[in-house]
């Protein structure tokens, strides 16, 4: 269940509107949080604490058989309540303000694909998209849907079960592990993996410049749903301040950045974008 928050007072509406309302060019920074009310449960608590075990770490998927075991265990019953899941108010509020020249672009360090979903155009999934598995000695990519399938063939006696985690992920009974079944690439055999960055791994550099290179060329910087405790988001922020942007942030707990944010919002943001964009359309009409 998602942990509640107070609900944004007026004078905070007030002021991310008016943080909104003479932007033509955003950048929105999205995390976790953002994807809560889709269904999918975030990695930490209000003061930016695990929540949870830790996640697999990259160079522990790619040197060791059994945590591909286990990571595709609890991934077989963590990947279906990612592809059911649905934008939330919040995707769809940013989709509009996309639409409205508000936003010009979406950078999100979550891997569900809900932006695109709920209709954003211009989105860079920072971490990757976890509906594609790549392998990772040929490059080839394939659908995380015919992955399912293969791993059921494979493991009839699989079940679909534990508390859904984060990023496709589940908390499951650990016993069965030594005795998951993980198929290799058909093309050339080599190990299958997710196709996101793990933790541990680096995001490209090239995806890092675009995101720099659509701030330059912003007028601010909105935060969703992220307390930025990891560098791959906050560098963003860090950046966006010192190039002197104006920067807003929606988020229920304490940020990593928030000595750099101007305007903070200490709530979920779907109690807040949407009231807000039904404001600034009732303006402009």
């Amino acid at each position: 269940m998602a942990e509640s928050s107070k609900c944004p007072d007026s004078d905070d509406l007030q002021h991310l509107q008016d943080f909104l309302a003479d932007k033509r060019n955003l950048v929105v920074l999205s995390g976790a949080g953002i994807s809560v009310g889709s269904g999918i449960p975030t990695y930490r608590d209000k003061a930016g604490n695990w929540k949870r075990s830790n996640p697999i770490q990259h160079q522990d998927f790619m040197s060791r058989k059994s945590a591909r075991q286990r990571y595709w265990l609890r991934s077989y019953s963590g990947w279906p309540a990612v592809a059911s899941a649905v934008p939330s108010p919040s995707h769809r509020a940013i989709a509009e303000l996309e639409r409205r020249k508000i936003v010009k672009m979406v950078v999100t360090q979550n891997v569900d694909r809900l932006h695109q979903h709920a209709g954003s155009r211009n989105v860079i999934d920072l971490h990757g998209r976890l509906d594609e598995v790549i392998c990772m000695c040929c490059q080839k990519v394939i659908p995380r849907h015919d992955l399912q399938s293969k791993l059921t063939l494979l493991n009839p006696s699989f079940s679909q079960q534990g508390e859904i985690a984060p990023d496709g992920d589940a908390e499951v009974a650990e016993g069965s592990v030594p005795f998951v079944a993980v198929p290799p690439c058909e093309n050339c055999g080599g190990i299958l993996k997710p196709n996101v960055v793990f933790f541990g791994d680096n995001v490209n550099k090239s995806i890092v410049q675009r995101v720099y290179d659509g701030i330059d060329d912003s007028d601010g910087m909105l935060i969703v749903g992220t307390s930025l405790k990891v560098f791959s988001g906050y560098r963003f922020c860090r950046y966006a301040a010192q190039q002197r942007k104006p920067i807003a942030s929606i988020n229920p707990g304490l940020s990593r950045g928030d000595k750099l944010i101007q305007t903070i919002v200490r709530s979920d943001s779907d109690d807040v974008l949407t009231p807000v964009l039904k404001n600034i359309i009732s303006s402009v009409r």
